[in-house]
Protein backbone atom coordinates (compact mmCIF):
# COMPACT_ATOMS: atom_id res chain seq x y z
CA UNK A 1 0.00 0.00 0.00
CA UNK A 2 1.18 3.29 -0.80
CA UNK A 3 2.83 5.87 1.98
CA UNK A 4 -0.19 8.13 0.96
CA UNK A 5 -3.35 9.34 2.07
CA UNK A 6 -6.28 7.34 0.94
CA UNK A 7 -10.07 7.68 0.57
CA UNK A 8 -12.81 5.46 1.58
CA UNK A 9 -16.06 6.13 0.09
CA UNK A 10 -19.20 4.09 -1.49
CA UNK A 11 -19.12 4.33 -5.02
CA UNK A 12 -23.18 5.70 -5.43
CA UNK A 13 -22.89 8.22 -2.55
CA UNK A 14 -20.09 10.13 -3.77
CA UNK A 15 -21.07 12.09 -7.27
CA UNK A 16 -24.35 9.61 -7.54
CA UNK A 17 -22.72 7.32 -10.22
CA UNK A 18 -20.61 4.26 -10.77
CA UNK A 19 -17.64 2.99 -10.95
CA UNK A 20 -16.79 5.14 -14.32
CA UNK A 21 -17.80 8.44 -12.22
CA UNK A 22 -16.01 7.92 -9.41
CA UNK A 23 -12.61 7.46 -11.16
CA UNK A 24 -13.84 10.60 -13.68
CA UNK A 25 -13.79 12.61 -9.82
CA UNK A 26 -10.53 10.87 -8.66
CA UNK A 27 -8.55 11.71 -12.27
CA UNK A 28 -10.14 15.15 -12.04
CA UNK A 29 -10.98 17.69 -9.38
CA UNK A 30 -9.33 14.76 -6.98
CA UNK A 31 -6.38 14.64 -9.43
CA UNK A 32 -3.43 13.62 -7.28
CA UNK A 33 -5.34 14.02 -3.78
CA UNK A 34 -5.30 9.97 -3.09
CA UNK A 35 -3.19 7.14 -3.57
CA UNK A 36 -5.67 5.12 -3.16
CA UNK A 37 -9.59 3.89 -2.53
CA UNK A 38 -11.21 2.08 -0.15
CA UNK A 39 -14.61 1.12 -2.19
CA UNK A 40 -17.08 0.39 0.66
CA UNK A 41 -19.14 -2.18 -0.31
CA UNK A 42 -19.68 -2.06 -4.07
CA UNK A 43 -21.05 -5.98 -4.44
CA UNK A 44 -24.94 -7.64 -5.57
CA UNK A 45 -27.09 -5.55 -4.10
CA UNK A 46 -25.98 -2.56 -2.27
CA UNK A 47 -28.93 -1.50 -0.75
CA UNK A 48 -29.90 -4.48 1.35
CA UNK A 49 -30.36 -4.63 4.83
CA UNK A 50 -26.95 -2.49 5.90
CA UNK A 51 -25.95 -0.81 2.99
CA UNK A 52 -24.13 -3.30 1.09
CA UNK A 53 -22.64 -5.72 4.31
CA UNK A 54 -25.25 -8.37 3.50
CA UNK A 55 -23.98 -9.42 -0.32
CA UNK A 56 -26.32 -11.49 -2.38
CA UNK A 57 -23.60 -12.21 -4.36
CA UNK A 58 -19.92 -11.16 -3.04
CA UNK A 59 -18.30 -12.21 -6.73
CA UNK A 60 -20.90 -9.40 -8.81
CA UNK A 61 -20.55 -5.74 -8.66
CA UNK A 62 -24.23 -4.25 -8.59
CA UNK A 63 -24.94 -3.58 -11.86
CA UNK A 64 -26.15 -0.08 -11.15
CA UNK A 65 -22.61 0.91 -10.50
CA UNK A 66 -20.75 -0.98 -13.44
CA UNK A 67 -18.68 -4.45 -13.68
CA UNK A 68 -15.58 -5.61 -12.54
CA UNK A 69 -13.99 -4.15 -15.52
CA UNK A 70 -14.77 -0.87 -14.11
CA UNK A 71 -12.85 -1.88 -10.80
CA UNK A 72 -9.95 -3.25 -13.29
CA UNK A 73 -9.97 0.42 -15.27
CA UNK A 74 -10.28 2.25 -11.16
CA UNK A 75 -7.20 -0.23 -10.16
CA UNK A 76 -4.91 1.39 -12.83
CA UNK A 77 -4.76 5.14 -11.57
CA UNK A 78 -5.30 4.28 -7.47
CA UNK A 79 -5.03 1.09 -5.30
CA UNK A 80 -8.62 -0.26 -4.60
CA UNK A 81 -9.16 -2.08 -1.52
CA UNK A 82 -12.56 -4.24 -1.17
CA UNK A 83 -14.30 -5.91 1.80
CA UNK A 84 -14.77 -9.20 2.21
CA UNK A 85 -17.29 -9.47 4.57
CA UNK A 86 -16.19 -12.39 6.41
CA UNK A 87 -19.07 -13.41 9.15
CA UNK A 88 -22.50 -13.75 7.02
CA UNK A 89 -24.33 -13.42 3.52
CA UNK A 90 -27.49 -12.19 3.03
CA UNK A 91 -30.88 -14.39 3.44
CA UNK A 92 -31.70 -13.49 -0.06
CA UNK A 93 -28.61 -15.76 -1.59
CA UNK A 94 -28.91 -18.24 -3.72
CA UNK A 95 -27.44 -20.17 -0.93
CA UNK A 96 -29.57 -19.27 1.62
CA UNK A 97 -32.49 -19.48 -0.27
CA UNK A 98 -31.48 -23.05 -1.38
CA UNK A 99 -31.38 -23.85 2.63
CA UNK A 100 -34.26 -22.45 2.99
CA UNK A 101 -35.93 -24.12 0.58
CA UNK A 102 -34.97 -27.32 1.10
CA UNK A 103 -33.36 -27.62 4.73
CA UNK A 104 -30.88 -30.63 5.49
CA UNK A 105 -31.33 -32.13 2.00
CA UNK A 106 -30.01 -28.48 0.67
CA UNK A 107 -26.26 -28.69 -0.74
CA UNK A 108 -25.50 -25.75 1.63
CA UNK A 109 -27.02 -27.09 4.64
CA UNK A 110 -23.79 -26.92 6.48
CA UNK A 111 -22.81 -23.49 5.12
CA UNK A 112 -24.99 -22.07 7.63
CA UNK A 113 -24.70 -21.71 11.59
CA UNK A 114 -27.47 -22.47 13.31
CA UNK A 115 -27.59 -23.02 17.42
CA UNK A 116 -27.27 -26.72 17.42
CA UNK A 117 -24.26 -26.43 14.74
CA UNK A 118 -22.53 -24.67 17.39
CA UNK A 119 -24.16 -26.06 20.69
CA UNK A 120 -24.95 -29.52 19.46
CA UNK A 121 -25.36 -30.56 23.18
CA UNK A 122 -27.42 -27.80 24.17
CA UNK A 123 -27.40 -24.63 25.43
CA UNK A 124 -27.08 -23.45 28.92
CA UNK A 125 -28.23 -20.05 30.24
CA UNK A 126 -24.04 -19.23 30.83
CA UNK A 127 -23.37 -20.63 27.85
CA UNK A 128 -26.02 -17.82 26.24
CA UNK A 129 -24.79 -14.85 28.56
CA UNK A 130 -21.08 -15.54 27.24
CA UNK A 131 -21.58 -14.77 24.08
CA UNK A 132 -20.44 -11.42 23.67
CA UNK A 133 -22.89 -8.88 22.01
CA UNK A 134 -21.92 -5.76 19.98
CA UNK A 135 -25.84 -5.10 20.12
CA UNK A 136 -29.17 -5.99 22.57
CA UNK A 137 -30.81 -9.34 22.30
CA UNK A 138 -29.21 -12.78 21.36
CA UNK A 139 -27.55 -13.32 18.28
CA UNK A 140 -30.05 -15.71 16.80
CA UNK A 141 -33.21 -15.93 14.61
CA UNK A 142 -36.34 -18.70 14.65
CA UNK A 143 -37.10 -19.04 11.30
CA UNK A 144 -39.49 -21.78 9.41
CA UNK A 145 -37.93 -23.21 6.32
CA UNK A 146 -40.36 -24.12 3.47
CA UNK A 147 -40.41 -28.02 3.72
CA UNK A 148 -41.45 -27.24 7.84
CA UNK A 149 -38.46 -27.57 9.54
CA UNK A 150 -37.62 -25.63 12.39
CA UNK A 151 -33.88 -24.05 12.74
CA UNK A 152 -32.52 -21.28 14.74
CA UNK A 153 -29.91 -19.33 12.70
CA UNK A 154 -27.12 -17.60 14.61
CA UNK A 155 -27.33 -13.72 13.33
CA UNK A 156 -24.79 -11.75 14.98
CA UNK A 157 -26.32 -8.62 13.39
CA UNK A 158 -29.46 -8.37 11.77
CA UNK A 159 -32.28 -11.00 10.79
CA UNK A 160 -31.11 -10.76 7.01
CA UNK A 161 -27.53 -11.33 7.55
CA UNK A 162 -27.01 -15.11 7.86
CA UNK A 163 -24.04 -16.28 9.65
CA UNK A 164 -22.03 -18.51 7.71
CA UNK A 165 -19.46 -21.45 9.03
CA UNK A 166 -16.15 -20.58 7.94
CA UNK A 167 -14.39 -23.99 8.63
CA UNK A 168 -16.96 -25.68 6.76
CA UNK A 169 -15.81 -27.20 3.17
CA UNK A 170 -18.68 -24.88 1.61
CA UNK A 171 -17.29 -22.11 3.82
CA UNK A 172 -14.24 -21.94 2.67
CA UNK A 173 -15.01 -22.46 -0.80
CA UNK A 174 -17.46 -19.07 -0.58
CA UNK A 175 -14.50 -16.89 0.84
CA UNK A 176 -11.81 -18.36 -1.11
CA UNK A 177 -13.94 -17.63 -4.56
CA UNK A 178 -14.38 -13.88 -2.91
CA UNK A 179 -10.36 -13.85 -2.72
CA UNK A 180 -9.84 -14.84 -5.97
CA UNK A 181 -12.70 -12.63 -7.66
CA UNK A 182 -11.22 -9.82 -6.15
CA UNK A 183 -7.56 -10.34 -6.68
CA UNK A 184 -8.13 -11.00 -10.54
CA UNK A 185 -10.43 -7.90 -10.79
CA UNK A 186 -7.32 -5.25 -9.57
CA UNK A 187 -7.63 -5.24 -6.15
CA UNK A 188 -4.70 -5.14 -4.31
CA UNK A 189 -5.91 -4.99 -0.45
CA UNK A 190 -8.35 -6.80 1.46
CA UNK A 191 -10.74 -5.19 4.43
CA UNK A 192 -11.82 -8.28 6.69
CA UNK A 193 -15.14 -6.97 7.72
CA UNK A 194 -16.76 -8.56 11.04
CA UNK A 195 -14.23 -11.09 11.47
CA UNK A 196 -13.74 -10.95 15.44
CA UNK A 197 -17.36 -12.77 15.27
CA UNK A 198 -16.58 -15.91 12.71
CA UNK A 199 -15.55 -18.21 15.21
CA UNK A 200 -18.30 -19.76 17.38
CA UNK A 201 -17.33 -21.98 20.57
CA UNK A 202 -19.79 -23.15 23.22
CA UNK A 203 -19.35 -21.59 26.57
CA UNK A 204 -17.00 -18.81 25.15
CA UNK A 205 -17.36 -15.58 24.46
CA UNK A 206 -17.28 -15.98 20.35
CA UNK A 207 -15.88 -12.83 19.83
CA UNK A 208 -11.35 -12.74 19.39
CA UNK A 209 -10.74 -15.77 20.95
CA UNK A 210 -7.69 -17.59 20.01
CA UNK A 211 -9.32 -19.75 17.62
CA UNK A 212 -10.20 -16.38 15.88
CA UNK A 213 -6.74 -15.33 16.06
CA UNK A 214 -6.17 -18.58 14.45
CA UNK A 215 -8.81 -18.71 11.71
CA UNK A 216 -7.75 -14.69 10.57
CA UNK A 217 -3.79 -16.09 10.51
CA UNK A 218 -5.12 -18.99 8.12
CA UNK A 219 -7.14 -16.35 6.57
CA UNK A 220 -4.84 -13.65 5.78
CA UNK A 221 -2.37 -16.88 4.47
CA UNK A 222 -4.69 -17.62 1.31
CA UNK A 223 -5.65 -13.95 0.52
CA UNK A 224 -1.21 -13.06 0.55
CA UNK A 225 -1.13 -15.95 -1.33
CA UNK A 226 -3.41 -14.26 -4.27
CA UNK A 227 -0.97 -11.13 -3.70
CA UNK A 228 -3.43 -9.72 -1.51
CA UNK A 229 -2.57 -7.47 1.95
CA UNK A 230 -4.70 -7.44 4.63
CA UNK A 231 -6.59 -4.87 7.03
CA UNK A 232 -8.44 -6.37 9.78
CA UNK A 233 -11.46 -4.65 11.21
CA UNK A 234 -11.98 -5.01 14.67
CA UNK A 235 -13.59 -2.80 17.69
CA UNK A 236 -12.55 -4.18 20.61
CA UNK A 237 -10.14 -3.56 23.85
CA UNK A 238 -7.22 -1.39 22.66
CA UNK A 239 -4.37 -4.27 23.52
CA UNK A 240 -6.84 -6.47 21.26
CA UNK A 241 -5.43 -4.46 18.43
CA UNK A 242 -1.97 -4.54 19.62
CA UNK A 243 -2.01 -7.91 19.26
CA UNK A 244 -3.98 -8.67 16.06
CA UNK A 245 -1.45 -5.73 14.66
CA UNK A 246 1.18 -8.55 15.09
CA UNK A 247 -0.42 -10.51 12.81
CA UNK A 248 -1.46 -9.17 9.30
CA UNK A 249 -0.25 -6.07 7.53
CA UNK A 250 -2.76 -3.55 8.83
CA UNK A 251 -4.83 -2.93 11.02
CA UNK A 252 -6.98 -0.04 11.98
CA UNK A 253 -6.37 2.82 14.61
CA UNK A 254 -9.66 2.88 16.17
CA UNK A 255 -8.20 4.52 19.15
CA UNK A 256 -7.68 7.64 17.55
CA UNK A 257 -10.92 9.20 16.67
CA UNK A 258 -11.97 9.01 20.41
CA UNK A 259 -8.61 10.31 21.84
CA UNK A 260 -8.21 13.28 19.56
CA UNK A 261 -11.81 14.25 20.53
CA UNK A 262 -10.51 13.59 24.15
CA UNK A 263 -7.22 15.87 23.96
CA UNK A 264 -9.41 18.40 22.44
CA UNK A 265 -12.43 18.24 24.24
CA UNK A 266 -9.62 18.39 27.32
CA UNK A 267 -6.29 20.42 26.58
CA UNK A 268 -4.49 17.16 27.18
CA UNK A 269 -2.30 15.37 25.58
CA UNK A 270 -1.32 12.90 27.64
CA UNK A 271 -3.83 9.97 26.74
CA UNK A 272 -2.70 10.84 23.24
CA UNK A 273 1.14 10.44 24.19
CA UNK A 274 0.91 7.35 25.79
CA UNK A 275 -0.82 5.33 23.00
CA UNK A 276 1.65 6.91 20.36
CA UNK A 277 4.48 5.32 22.74
CA UNK A 278 2.46 1.63 21.97
CA UNK A 279 0.05 1.98 18.99
CA UNK A 280 0.72 -0.56 16.30
CA UNK A 281 3.04 1.53 13.00
CA UNK A 282 1.05 -1.13 10.98
CA UNK A 283 -2.01 1.03 11.64
CA UNK A 284 -4.80 2.47 9.00
CA UNK A 285 -5.44 5.58 10.63
CA UNK A 286 -8.83 6.83 10.70
CA UNK A 287 -11.12 9.41 12.75
CA UNK A 288 -14.07 8.72 10.80
CA UNK A 289 -15.78 5.81 8.99
CA UNK A 290 -18.91 4.44 7.23
CA UNK A 291 -19.63 3.64 11.43
CA UNK A 292 -19.81 5.48 14.24
CA UNK A 293 -16.81 6.71 16.57
CA UNK A 294 -15.78 3.96 18.59
CA UNK A 295 -16.10 4.18 22.40
CA UNK A 296 -15.33 0.88 23.42
CA UNK A 297 -11.73 1.07 21.88
CA UNK A 298 -10.10 3.44 24.51
CA UNK A 299 -12.20 1.83 27.57
CA UNK A 300 -11.51 -0.92 29.91
CA UNK A 301 -11.86 -4.45 28.66
CA UNK A 302 -15.26 -5.51 29.60
CA UNK A 303 -14.56 -9.07 30.83
CA UNK A 304 -12.26 -7.26 33.39
CA UNK A 305 -12.51 -3.46 34.08
CA UNK A 306 -10.65 -2.96 36.60
CA UNK A 307 -7.24 -5.17 36.01
CA UNK A 308 -7.32 -4.05 32.36
CA UNK A 309 -8.62 -0.81 32.60
CA UNK A 310 -9.05 2.01 29.25
CA UNK A 311 -6.72 4.82 27.84
CA UNK A 312 -9.23 7.05 29.35
CA UNK A 313 -10.83 7.21 32.90
CA UNK A 314 -14.52 6.12 32.54
CA UNK A 315 -15.51 9.52 34.06
CA UNK A 316 -13.99 11.72 31.42
CA UNK A 317 -15.44 8.66 28.73
CA UNK A 318 -18.92 9.70 29.84
CA UNK A 319 -18.17 12.98 29.47
CA UNK A 320 -16.29 12.70 26.38
CA UNK A 321 -19.67 11.20 24.78
CA UNK A 322 -22.04 13.84 26.01
CA UNK A 323 -20.03 16.68 25.29
CA UNK A 324 -20.49 15.30 21.36
CA UNK A 325 -23.69 15.06 22.20
CA UNK A 326 -23.72 18.45 23.04
CA UNK A 327 -21.47 19.92 19.98
CA UNK A 328 -24.30 18.14 17.99
CA UNK A 329 -27.15 19.94 19.11
CA UNK A 330 -28.30 16.65 20.23
CA UNK A 331 -27.98 15.65 16.62
CA UNK A 332 -26.03 12.22 17.79
CA UNK A 333 -28.14 11.26 20.82
CA UNK A 334 -30.87 10.19 17.72
CA UNK A 335 -28.96 8.07 15.97
CA UNK A 336 -27.12 6.47 18.84
CA UNK A 337 -27.44 3.22 21.14
CA UNK A 338 -31.79 2.85 21.56
CA UNK A 339 -32.56 5.91 19.49
CA UNK A 340 -31.77 4.86 16.17
CA UNK A 341 -32.39 0.77 14.86
CA UNK A 342 -29.22 -0.68 13.30
CA UNK A 343 -27.90 -0.04 16.92
CA UNK A 344 -24.43 -0.85 18.48
CA UNK A 345 -23.61 0.39 21.72
CA UNK A 346 -20.07 1.21 21.49
CA UNK A 347 -20.10 3.62 18.95
CA UNK A 348 -21.71 7.54 18.88
CA UNK A 349 -23.13 8.14 15.06
CA UNK A 350 -22.05 11.58 13.99
CA UNK A 351 -19.85 13.28 11.79
CA UNK A 352 -16.66 13.50 13.09
CA UNK A 353 -16.84 17.58 11.87
CA UNK A 354 -20.06 18.04 13.75
CA UNK A 355 -18.81 16.18 17.12
CA UNK A 356 -16.44 19.12 17.18
CA UNK A 357 -18.94 21.52 16.76
CA UNK A 358 -18.05 22.45 13.33
CA UNK A 359 -15.37 24.45 14.03
CA UNK A 360 -12.64 24.22 11.42
CA UNK A 361 -9.88 25.05 12.91
CA UNK A 362 -9.88 22.52 14.93
CA UNK A 363 -11.21 19.95 12.73
CA UNK A 364 -8.40 20.91 10.76
CA UNK A 365 -5.54 20.08 13.78
CA UNK A 366 -7.83 16.68 13.98
CA UNK A 367 -7.11 16.04 10.61
CA UNK A 368 -2.77 17.40 11.21
CA UNK A 369 -2.83 15.10 14.56
CA UNK A 370 -4.02 12.21 12.28
CA UNK A 371 -1.79 12.25 9.17
CA UNK A 372 1.59 12.74 11.49
CA UNK A 373 0.80 9.47 13.64
CA UNK A 374 2.82 6.59 11.91
CA UNK A 375 0.43 4.55 9.39
CA UNK A 376 -1.76 5.28 6.64
CA UNK A 377 -4.28 7.82 6.87
CA UNK A 378 -7.64 7.07 5.20
CA UNK A 379 -9.93 10.09 4.91
CA UNK A 380 -13.96 9.36 4.65
CA UNK A 381 -15.96 10.60 1.55
CA UNK A 382 -18.03 12.68 4.22
CA UNK A 383 -14.98 13.60 6.30
CA UNK A 384 -13.13 14.92 3.09
CA UNK A 385 -15.74 17.49 2.43
CA UNK A 386 -16.38 17.98 6.43
CA UNK A 387 -19.71 16.87 6.02
CA UNK A 388 -22.39 17.84 8.54
CA UNK A 389 -24.95 15.10 9.98
CA UNK A 390 -27.69 14.37 7.35
CA UNK A 391 -30.67 14.71 9.50
CA UNK A 392 -33.32 14.06 6.97
CA UNK A 393 -31.89 10.74 5.44
CA UNK A 394 -31.61 9.55 9.62
CA UNK A 395 -35.08 10.35 9.63
CA UNK A 396 -35.92 8.69 6.48
CA UNK A 397 -34.18 5.12 7.17
CA UNK A 398 -33.91 5.13 11.34
CA UNK A 399 -30.75 3.95 10.70
CA UNK A 400 -28.35 5.70 13.02
CA UNK A 401 -24.82 5.19 10.85
CA UNK A 402 -26.88 6.90 8.14
CA UNK A 403 -26.28 10.20 9.90
CA UNK A 404 -23.26 10.07 8.22
CA UNK A 405 -24.08 8.34 4.99
CA UNK A 406 -25.13 11.61 2.97
CA UNK A 407 -25.41 11.06 -1.06
CA UNK A 408 -23.85 13.84 -2.52
CA UNK A 409 -24.46 14.69 -5.94
CA UNK A 410 -21.91 16.35 -8.25
CA UNK A 411 -23.26 19.51 -8.04
CA UNK A 412 -22.99 19.40 -4.20
CA UNK A 413 -19.16 17.72 -3.96
CA UNK A 414 -18.71 20.79 -6.09
CA UNK A 415 -19.78 23.61 -4.08
CA UNK A 416 -18.21 21.45 -0.52
CA UNK A 417 -15.00 21.50 -2.73
CA UNK A 418 -15.36 25.22 -2.71
CA UNK A 419 -15.67 25.63 1.36
CA UNK A 420 -12.08 27.02 2.98
CA UNK A 421 -11.49 24.01 5.42
CA UNK A 422 -12.14 21.42 2.49
CA UNK A 423 -9.12 23.67 0.57
CA UNK A 424 -7.28 23.35 3.52
CA UNK A 425 -7.80 20.04 3.62
CA UNK A 426 -6.90 18.86 0.57
CA UNK A 427 -3.72 21.03 1.49
CA UNK A 428 -3.04 18.83 4.47
CA UNK A 429 -3.42 15.70 2.23
CA UNK A 430 -0.60 16.72 -0.17
CA UNK A 431 1.69 17.80 2.53
CA UNK A 432 1.59 14.39 3.78
CA UNK A 433 1.44 12.29 0.71
CA UNK A 434 4.27 14.66 -0.92
CA UNK A 435 6.56 15.23 1.76
CA UNK A 436 9.37 13.46 1.88
CA UNK A 437 10.50 13.06 5.83
CA UNK A 438 7.24 11.27 5.67
CA UNK A 439 9.24 8.35 4.57
CA UNK A 440 11.71 9.02 7.64
CA UNK A 441 11.84 8.81 11.63
CA UNK A 442 9.23 9.29 13.74
CA UNK A 443 9.44 10.62 17.43
CA UNK A 444 7.49 12.33 19.97
CA UNK A 445 9.21 15.22 20.99
CA UNK A 446 9.44 16.16 24.67
CA UNK A 447 6.55 18.64 25.93
CA UNK A 448 4.04 19.69 28.75
CA UNK A 449 1.07 17.81 29.06
CA UNK A 450 -1.02 20.16 26.90
CA UNK A 451 1.29 20.22 24.30
CA UNK A 452 2.00 17.14 21.45
CA UNK A 453 5.02 17.33 19.06
CA UNK A 454 5.32 15.22 16.40
CA UNK A 455 7.92 14.74 13.73
CA UNK A 456 9.23 12.74 10.89
CA UNK A 457 12.99 13.46 9.52
CA UNK A 458 14.53 11.71 6.52
CA UNK A 459 17.71 12.67 4.49
CA UNK A 460 18.20 16.00 5.81
CA UNK A 461 14.34 17.38 5.15
CA UNK A 462 11.63 17.02 8.48
CA UNK A 463 8.16 18.15 9.42
CA UNK A 464 7.01 18.80 12.50
CA UNK A 465 3.46 19.54 14.27
CA UNK A 466 2.77 21.09 17.12
CA UNK A 467 -0.11 21.37 18.64
CA UNK A 468 -1.20 23.61 21.55
CA UNK A 469 -4.73 21.83 23.24
CA UNK A 470 -5.12 24.16 25.56
CA UNK A 471 -5.54 26.73 23.21
CA UNK A 472 -6.33 24.96 20.39
CA UNK A 473 -3.57 26.53 17.89
CA UNK A 474 -1.03 24.38 15.75
CA UNK A 475 1.60 24.87 14.02
CA UNK A 476 3.10 22.67 11.02
CA UNK A 477 6.66 23.43 9.97
CA UNK A 478 8.39 21.97 6.86
CA UNK A 479 11.85 22.07 6.02
CA UNK A 480 14.30 20.54 3.27
CA UNK A 481 12.02 19.93 0.84
CA UNK A 482 12.33 22.28 -1.78
CA UNK A 483 10.30 25.87 -0.33
CA UNK A 484 10.46 25.91 3.40
CA UNK A 485 6.33 25.69 4.63
CA UNK A 486 4.72 26.73 7.72
CA UNK A 487 1.44 26.24 8.11
CA UNK A 488 -0.52 27.61 11.08
CA UNK A 489 -4.04 26.52 12.44
CA UNK A 490 -6.34 27.67 14.83
CA UNK A 491 -9.58 26.37 16.44
CA UNK A 492 -12.10 27.60 19.12
CA UNK A 493 -14.42 25.69 21.42
CA UNK A 494 -16.76 28.16 21.53
CA UNK A 495 -17.60 29.11 17.90
CA UNK A 496 -17.77 27.73 14.56
CA UNK A 497 -15.93 30.26 13.00
CA UNK A 498 -11.88 29.62 13.54
CA UNK A 499 -8.96 31.88 12.01
CA UNK A 500 -6.76 29.12 9.50
CA UNK A 501 -3.64 30.63 7.80
CA UNK A 502 -1.07 28.93 5.52
CA UNK A 503 2.02 30.50 4.88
Amino acid sequence: MKNQVQLITYVDRFGGGGLADLQTLLTGPLHGVFGGVHLLPFFHTIDGADAGFDPIDHTRVDDRLGDWGDVRNLAQHVDVMADVIVNHMSSESPQFQDFAAKGSASAYDGLFLTMDSVFPNGATEQDLLAIYRPRPGAPFTFVTLANGERRILWTTFTARQVDINVTHPQGRAYLLAILRTLADSGVTMIRCDAVGYAIKKPGDSCFMMPETFAFIDEFAGLARGLGLEVLVEVHSYYRKQIEIAQRVDWVYDFALPPLVLHALFFGTAEPLKAWARQRPANAVTVLDTHDGIGIIDIGADATDRTARPGLVPPAELDQLVERIHANSGGQSREATGAAASNLDLYQVNCTFYDALGRDDGAYLIARAIQFFLPGIPQVYYVGLLAGENDMALLKASGVGRDINRHHYSPAEITRQLQRPVVQQLLQLIRLRNSHPAFGGQFSVGASSSTVLDLRWAHAGTSVQLLVDLAARTARITGQGAGDDTVWQLAGTASSPAASIVCG
